[in-house]
């Protein structure tokens, strides 16, 4: 075997005095510098929410007035109705009947006065005359004065009985949506019947709690009308979220917050209004109410530079000599997935560690000098 193939085959099978015999530099291993950033305050919207359900602002549940056979539905289940349209038709011939009674007792007690009438002033005029004493005079008139009576009596019946009668036919009290109809045709109905639920829904009101922290209520026992007209003056349009995520398009204003702090809970009841212009918002549907706040002067860091160890949050303070501390700091989520607002831990100025967070030991070097390239 000559030099050159000796040469080849050294190349090929000693790699450590190959690589050396045949010039080839081995890569050399870099420090890296960790991913930092400097710790300053900032101006954030923070997006607060609440669990909420809806419900018509003007919900009405719809029971008979009398008692009868339900003759007709007028509507069906999920149907939109205008104020005063038929929902509901209920037997209505004894309701006729009696009307009619009523409007002949009328007739009866009618014709009565106008007796009594005629015999009060004749005896009037024959007591002028000193024909008649003053006996027969005073008794034809307390009989006039009850014919009266009995007239105002028949009248009160007719109109109770017109009232009853116009009861036999159900209308909605307010434009909205039907609700579920548990009723049939043909069944017998009285004033303790569900027939359904109307649900006033061109504007909707969602309902929720709200901390008494957050609308910053200066007394436990509750705020006074002025205080609640001016927190909820300054609140800003809130947003609903169904349960699926969709946002509805149209946003709402809290317009009610109860008077008194609930001692439990801390919180206090609260009704954000919507339009529902479009009837897609019904009673009963729950979801989430975003409230944007305002937040000045905070702190606000990424998210992966905070370490979770245990109940404790941990960020990495770079040293002047460029080493890692670990710090531990109070935290609130801003809701965008990315970043948290700090509330205790950090200062202005201070240096940390943002990517690779999770990587660094307490007393690490994080931070080298840059390395010159190698010129070729």
């Amino acid at each position: 075997m000559n030099k050159n193939n000796f040469w080849k085959w050294a190349c090929l099978f000693l790699p450590a005095i190959g690589l050396t015999a045949c010039d080839i530099d081995m890569p050399k291993e870099e420090q890296t510098s960790y991913e930092t950033m400097t710790v300053k305050k900032t101006d954030i919207t923070v997006p607060v929410k609440f669990s909420a359900k809806m419900k018509g602002q003007t919900d009405v549940t719809v029971t008979p007035q009398v008692s009868g056979q339900l003759m007709q539905i007028c509507v069906s289940e999920g149907q939109h109705v205008m104020k005063g349209q038929v929902l509901f038709e209920i037997d209505s011939r004894n309701a006729r009947l009696e009307l009619e009674a009523a409007q002949a007792n009328l007739q009866a007690a009618q014709a009565q006065e106008s007796s009594a009438k005629l015999e009060y002033e004749s005896n009037k005029n024959l007591y002028e005359k000193k024909i008649v004493s003053r006996y027969m005079l005073d008794n034809s008139e307390n009989s006039y004065k009850q014919a009266r009576a009995s007239v105002a009596q028949a009248n009160a019946a007719m109109n109770r009985a017109k009232v009853n009668l116009g009861f036999c036919t159900i209308t909605a009290s307010v434009s909205g949506m039907i609700g579920e109809i548990p009723v049939r045709t043909g069944d017998q109905v009285s004033p303790a019947t569900h027939l359904t639920i109307l649900s006033g829904n061109t504007t909707m009101d969602a309902e929720f709690s709200v901390t008494e922290s957050l609308i910053e209520a200066s007394v436990s026992s509750g705020l006074t009308k002025e205080d609640r007209r001016k927190v909820m003056n300054e609140l800003p349009d809130v947003t609903f979220i169904m349960k699926n995520g969709t946002e509805y398009p149209h946003k709402g204003r809290i317009t009610s917050l109860t008077g008194v702090v609930d001692a439990s809970t801390g919180s206090l009841g609260a009704k954000a209004s919507f339009p529902n212009p479009d009837g897609h918002l019904f009673s009963g549907i729950q979801g989430t109410v975003v409230l944007p706040m305002e937040e000045k002067d905070v702190i606000v860091i990424p998210e992966a530079a905070v370490v979770k160890m245990q109940d404790r949050q941990l960020v990495y303070k770079v040293q002047p000599d460029s080493t890692a501390t670990a710090i531990t700091v109070t935290t609130n989520t801003i809701g965008n997935g990315k970043d948290v607002v700090v509330t205790s831990g950090l200062n202005v100025g201070d240096k940390i560690v943002t990517v690779g967070a999770n990587n660094v030991q307490d007393g690490q070097k994080v931070l080298f000098p840059a390395q010159n390239k190698k010129k070729k």
